[in-house]
């Protein structure tokens, strides 16, 4: 018998544009008015590899019984009632309101099996919500963003490990499948490549060069590039969309207006990327310029792989390299191991291994920690150095989870959060980097007051 999925929570929290996600359709209207959705809509899915139905919901709210609001509870209600897994969602932007917790404790009271969702969490404005929804006492909240398509893949592993399904091997390319990165059912999604930096890089020359065709006009002249322009590869049976971006330069230099608006296309291509190559010209080597582009794709959780253009031009190459490598880990030492990559765009060398650095980014980038390996290392790591004692008093962290990936981002609950030295916060990301093979991809570390929130309530 197929399983079957309600999902549920209060208006305007995602539940239709997750349905949409999952099903691979837009059955279900979407909008910023709340209450669009009345009834319950079913719709077929695959997760794992296994058909599933997801049910649709209306939105929980408090009501006058016998109101159209009271209706579409009872809606819902039969719906949970029906479901294998209820899916309840948060909006992780508001962060956990009253009517959560109500209906929290509807779902908990129905004795269905829960996987909590904290959506819209493709920003930082997410993260106080996020934290906040662990005392729903629903277990740890799944991160994703249902209208990016971000952390799909963390729901799919829960949601089959609450149906007691395991996932089916996935199909490989050439054999009529798709290999799916979120694996929900929609076609593959391409991993998205932005390739940034200053003015007359080479960029153009670049993205040419992969493509195998001149798509881009390039020249001398800076500036050719205005409007970020999207193209798709297939490498090694996996599909690039790479998106070539106009030159970044000082804000002080930029004048005209049309600059001004590339450069926030730029940026917006920087924040829906998935890896940013960041384009050097070797011949001119690193500028402050390249640094505060880095900076920028690391403030924005981006994974960063560093090509070195033009390097066929370069005298000396072994001591040009050795003094980049000294200055990109001096300038960008918030992400160390950043794969950097020699190249020549107008000759085409370097970019199978340019290629394969972006793919291997990219794995990193999405690499989960199974939280039991995480809380070992962690016993370790304060094993090896204790937590300072501030005012005579020690510091305690006392349990360590990773509630999301791109880019890998933990959470440590520890007895006085705002007490603990950066020097020991950088501490554990530099051993957390080394141990579990992190290397070139910003790390969240975020800490928590309190204790581990899974641990059995002490009664008394």
């Amino acid at each position: 018998m197929t399983p079957k999925i309600a999902i549920v929570g209060r208006p305007n929290v995602g539940k239709s544009t997750l349905f949409n996600r999952l099903t691979g359709t837009r059955a279900a209207l979407v909008s910023d008015l709340p209450g669009l959705t009345r009834d319950r809509k079913e719709g077929e899915a695959e997760l794992g590899g296994h058909p599933i139905t997801i049910i649709d919901t209306a939105g929980l709210e408090v009501a006058a019984k016998g109101s159209i609001a009271d209706r579409m509870r009872q809606q819902t209600e039969a719906a949970i009632g029906l479901a294998d897994l209820v899916l309840f969602v948060i909006d992780a932007r508001d962060g956990v309101t009253a009517t959560d917790e109500t209906f929290a404790r509807t779902v908990r009271a129905s004795g269905r099996p829960v996987v909590l969702i904290a959506n819209k969490c493709e920003g930082r404005s997410s993260d106080e919500g996020f934290y906040e929804a662990f005392k729903l006492g629903l277990g740890e909240p799944v991160a994703i963003s249902a209208e990016h398509g971000l952390g799909l893949g963390d729901l799919e592993r829960d949601a089959l490990a609450a149906l007691g399904l395991k996932p089916k091997p996935r199909a490989k390319p050439g054999d009529g499948g798709s290999e799916s990165e979120e694996n929900t059912g929609a076609p593959e999604r391409p991993l998205r490549v932005a390739i940034v930096g200053r003015p007359n890089a080479g960029k153009s020359t670049l993205v040419n060069a992969i493509l195998g065709e001149d798509r881009m006009i390039t020249g001398p002249e800076p500036g050719l590039t205005r409007d970020t322009v999207a193209s798709d590869i297939a490498w090694q049976g996996r599909t690039i969309r790479l998106f070539d971006t106009a030159g970044l330069r000082r804000k002080a230099k930029v004048t005209e207006l049309a600059e001004k608006l590339s450069t926030s296309d730029t940026v917006r291509a920087i924040r829906f990327a998935e890896v940013v190559v960041l384009l050097l010209d070797a011949e001119r080597g690193i500028e402050h310029q390249d640094l505060s582009i880095g900076d920028l794709v690391t403030e924005e959780g981006r994974a960063i792989v560093i090509a070195l253009n033009k390097w066929d031009l370069v005298e000396s190459k072994q001591q040009a390299l050795k003094e980049l490598l000294r200055k990109i880990a001096e300038g960008l030492a918030q992400v160390p191991g950043v794969a950097v990559i020699p190249i020549s765009a107008a000759s085409e060398k370097g970019l199978d291994k340019l290629l394969r650095a972006i793919v291997t980014a990219s794995e990193v980038w999405n690499r989960r920690v199974p939280t039991h390996e995480l809380n070992r290392w962690l016993g370790e790591a304060l094993a090896r150095h204790a937590p300072p004692a501030p005012s005579g008093r020690r510091l305690k962290i006392r349990y360590m989870t990773q509630p999301s990936t791109r880019p890998p981002t933990f959470v440590a609950f520890c007895s006085r959060p705002d007490a603990l030295p950066k020097t020991y916060q950088k501490y554990l990301l530099n051993s957390l980097r080394d141990t579990f093979d992190l290397p070139g991809v910003p790390i969240r570390l975020n800490l928590r007051g309190g204790d581990n929130p899974f641990a059995p309530k002490r009664r008394g």
